[in-house]
């Protein structure tokens, strides 16, 4: 444990790590110091979409890192260029916003939002709806977007401006919706909250309203964007496209990475000096990201991603201990019915398993490229756990 008690002296304890040194890795499988292995089902909490160290995406990423590793925005990149063209046609999008995070995209959509509104009706329309029981991040301004109590301490004062919906309720919402509102901001499946599904008329109503109203609708793809649900976005499963949606994790398939994208209406918003960032578009990331969508877009890659999901809850169904499943293709959660998900995720990792908690369930993220063995693998390891 000299690695662990070597971390732990010079890294701040903000995080409530396992006790697991992971040294290397590869497709589904990781290995830690001693040689032990491990089967992922979290994938880096969905970010290592493509597994570990994809040859297509080695290739990619380390043929970038031997030509140009970074410049300043103030220049131009072909790799950049030809990512750009490939995330936006794939997602049917006008344009783009490189960031490095989540929280970034979700910074920038934020801005995006509220200029598009000052600069059409002035000051005073500003207020942003988000759900209740959302996560948008761990900057200020995402923390004051979040809409989980739990986070909302320490730091005050949050960002004003912020207004909460509970989810799936349509009266909330359409009393809240009033004409201070520039925007409404939501995840399609609230991954961070316990892996919930958004219901299609509450999803329909939001597009509705903001419609009528000029309001911008934001969603924050953030976790369900990249092919995770069996379609490249998740918003494609509810037939609506966003305003400005935003991607991070799996996109560049393991380098940060952050991307707001935008449909015509906002597309014109920023110019020059309005928003910015150093290592945002780093070419790296973007032969990463292009490597990532070369691979879903091949025929069939996403149609598999939704049958393994299908596969995953067909499996999971079969054990008593497993009670309600959600989510979409391999963004799966489920709930026990007599066990602490806590405590199952580290017995788990023991037996040789990686899984994620969200809430009071287990949640599932792996790779999109996880073979049924893989599958089979780690839900005899869930069998001999839950039984």
């Amino acid at each position: 444990m000299k690695t662990i008690e070597q971390f732990n002296k010079y890294v701040m304890h903000s995080y409530g790590r396992y006790d697991l040194v992971l040294d290397k890795g590869g497709d589904v499988t990781s290995v830690d110091e001693e040689g032990k292995k491990y089967i992922d089902f979290g994938s880096g909490i969905g970010v290592n979409s493509l597994g570990y160290c994809n040859d297509e995406w080695v290739e990619a990423v380390c043929s970038q890192a031997k030509k140009l590793q970074h410049t300043s925005n103030y220049y131009y990149t072909k790799i950049q260029a030809d990512f750009a063209k490939e995330l936006c046609e794939t997602a049917r999008y006008t344009n783009m916003f490189f960031g490095n995070s989540g929280a970034e995209a979700n910074e920038c959509a934020i801005k995006i939002a509220r200029k598009y509104s000052f600069d059409k009706y002035g000051k005073g329309r500003h207020n942003i709806i988000t759900l209740k029981n959302s996560f948008h991040g761990r900057t200020i301004a995402t923390l004051s977007a979040t809409g989980q109590d739990v986070f909302h301490n320490y730091f005050f004062p949050f960002v004003e401006g912020f207004v909460n919906v509970e989810a799936n309720n349509i009266e909330d919402l359409r009393e809240k919706l009033d004409d201070t509102v520039c925007a409404v901001m939501f995840e399609y499946i609230q991954g961070e909250g316990g892996v919930n599904r958004l219901e299609q008329d509450f999803v329909d109503e939001i597009f509705k309203l903001c419609a009528e109203k000029d309001v911008v609708t934001v969603a924050d793809e953030v976790q369900t964007g990249a092919g995770r649900t069996g379609k490249f976005l998740c918003g494609d499963h509810y037939g609506h496209k966003a305003d400005l949606t935003t991607l991070a994790k799996g996109l560049a398939g393991g380098i940060p990475i952050g991307v707001c994208l935008s449909g015509e209406k906002c597309a014109n918003v920023l110019v020059p000096g309005t928003h910015g960032s150093t290592f945002g578009g780093n070419p790296i990331a973007c032969a990463g990201g292009l490597a990532v969508l070369n691979t879903m877009n091949k025929d069939g890659f996403l149609d598999d991603v939704a049958k393994k999901g299908e596969y995953f809850r067909e499996k999971l169904m079969a054990l008593p201990e497993v009670g309600s499943i959600s989510g979409l293709g391999l963004m799966i959660g489920f709930e026990l019915k007599t066990k602490d998900a806590h405590d199952v995720a580290k017995e788990a990792l023991e037996k040789g398993l990686l899984v994620l908690t969200a809430k009071e369930k287990l949640r599932l993220l792996p790779p999109l490229t996880i073979s049924y063995n893989e599958i089979d693998e780690g839900i005899k390891i869930l069998t001999e756990l839950l039984s």
